[in-house]
């Protein structure tokens, strides 16, 4: 890929997509309103992403690669942008999930990543990143949308999620986007390759209390962990500690409700949120 001298030191996927798109434009003979009245999107947006101060949407790459026949190679890069945005401990199981055959998810407090909703996501990265723009954040919550491509895939991974029950009763973004994120788990369910289970309360301690567990099965049949908490995770791998989480995610499988019933909690809990976003 060509790119510029100019500080190519300092160059990354988000910078290499914005000078390529300004080589682009200028090669065509268009000002940035020019191609925004050609694309529809403002050309305030467009001034951003040439800066490399924001990323493009996925539609918007896609609608520039449409419209200068560049075929995929914007969205090739947003998608090498976004990866950026993944914490480094974290990297190498987001991309073990491309080559998983089965995924295997516990949380303790939160509804796993792959299963979140856009608004969820959007409001669970508002009150833990304070820090961050809007910008960013949406970047982030594109970034994880992009994960559930896998299921999108003709071999799909079979994803078994079992979740405490405080991330039902947590109301993230209130209770209309509660609402929303628990009519898509249910909908999403109706797939044979995806399981949910919820872990109650009443079933009081278990050995993940307090973080989040992933096993991911590659089709080769190796299998890594990967266990997070508070702004941090543990990519795993050694044999022995994947059998010690193997045997923990059981544990906690074994205290969960069936399907059935956990499928009747979140019915429940969804009639609860309805009911408060009505009043």
């Amino acid at each position: 890929m060509e790119l510029n001298n100019e500080d190519d030191d300092k160059a990354t996927p988000r910078t290499v997509l914005g000078r390529r798109l300004r080589r682009l434009r200028e090669s065509a003979g268009l000002s940035q309103r020019a191609l925004a009245d050609k694309v529809g999107y403002p050309h305030t947006y467009l001034s951003r992403v040439e800066r490399g101060e924001q990323l493009p949407s996925d539609t918007l790459a896609e609608d520039l690669d449409t419209h200068f026949a560049t075929d995929g190679l914007l969205s090739e890069l947003l998608s090498m942008a976004q990866d950026t945005s993944i914490p480094d401990y974290g990297r190498v199981v987001v991309e073990s999930e491309d080559k998983a055959a089965r995924i295997q998810v516990f949380g303790s407090s939160l509804v796993p990543g792959l299963l979140q909703t856009e608004g969820y996501a959007r409001a669970l990265f508002r009150e833990s990143l304070p820090g961050e723009s809007e910008e960013q954040v949406s970047e982030r919550v594109a970034t994880r949308m992009r994960r559930k491509r896998v299921f999108e895939k003709e071999e799909k991974p079979f994803y078994w999620a079992i979740m405490d029950e405080a991330a039902l009763r947590r109301p993230i973004g209130g209770a209309e986007c509660m609402a929303g994120q628990f009519k898509f788990m249910l909908n999403a369910v109706q797939s044979p390759h995806v399981s949910i289970q919820v872990l109650p309360f009443a079933q009081g301690a278990h050995p993940l209390l307090g973080g989040s567990l992933s096993l991911l099965t590659l089709r080769s049949g190796a299998t890594i962990g990967y266990v997070e908490s508070f702004a941090s995770g543990e990519p795993v791998e050694s044999p022995r500690r994947i059998l010690e989480l193997t045997q923990m995610f059981d544990i906690a499988r074994s205290k969960a409700f069936p399907e059935s019933e956990s499928l009747t909690m979140i019915r429940d809990y969804l009639k609860e949120y309805e009911d408060e976003d009505d009043s």
